[in-house]
Parts: structure tokens; C-alpha cells; sequence
């Protein structure tokens, strides 16, 4: 659901003055991040501390990039998805972790 909603964003390439195919270099733009997220969130189905680090590496990789001068509305949006799927793969994590 997280790479739907981040895939969203892409459909702004269908409001400018461009038609044809000289919209498709603009699309793949747009969805390169949210199939890069796809990508990690295969990866995590297998490796759920890989999930963890990704997730809120992306998370604030977000906040980073945008800088801290937007509204908390602004990262709440975005990074904040990011961080609850990374505690959840952390959460499932440790409950599949071995006891010694």
C-alpha cells in the first residue's frame, strides 16, 4: 500500500504540456523511488531486519532531502508510513528471533 501511495505522486506528468510519448522519460522519473521501495519491500518479505534498516533509512533519507524547514504534516505524510512499516518488521523480527 506504501508503494501505491508513493506511486500517486507520479500521475503529475500527465498535467503538463507534454503528450505522447514524450511523457514516458518524466513517468519512469517519477517511479523510480517507488520502485525502488517495491524492490526493498520484496527483500524485506525474506529478511525482516533488512525491512527494518530500508524502511527507516528511507525514512530519513525523506526527511533529509526535503531539509527541516517544512511543516511536521509534511514528513508525517511520507516518512511517517516509512517508520511504522520499519517497526513492524523489527517488531516481527524479534518475535522470530531465536531464545537462548
Amino acid at each position: 500500500m506504501f508503494v501505491v501511495f508513493l506511486s500517486m505522486f507520479s500521475l503529475d506528468v500527465f498535467n503538463g504540456s507534454e503528450q505522447g510519448w514524450a511523457i514516458i522519460p518524466g513517468l519512469l522519473m517519477h517511479l523510480l523511488i517507488p520502485f525502488i521501495m517495491l524492490l526493498a519491500a520484496i527483500a524485506a518479505w525474506k529478511w525482516d531486519l533488512a525491512g527494518t534498516v530500508i524502511f527507516f533509512g528511507f525514512a530519513i533519507y525523506y526527511v533529509w532531502m526535503v531539509g527541516l524547514d517544512r511543516h511536521f504534516s509534511w514528513y508525517l505524510s511520507i516518512s511517517g508510513p516509512a517508520v511504522v512499516i520499519a517497526i513492524l518488521f523489527l517488531l516481527n523480527y524479534l518475535r522470530k528471533k531465536p531464545v537462548y
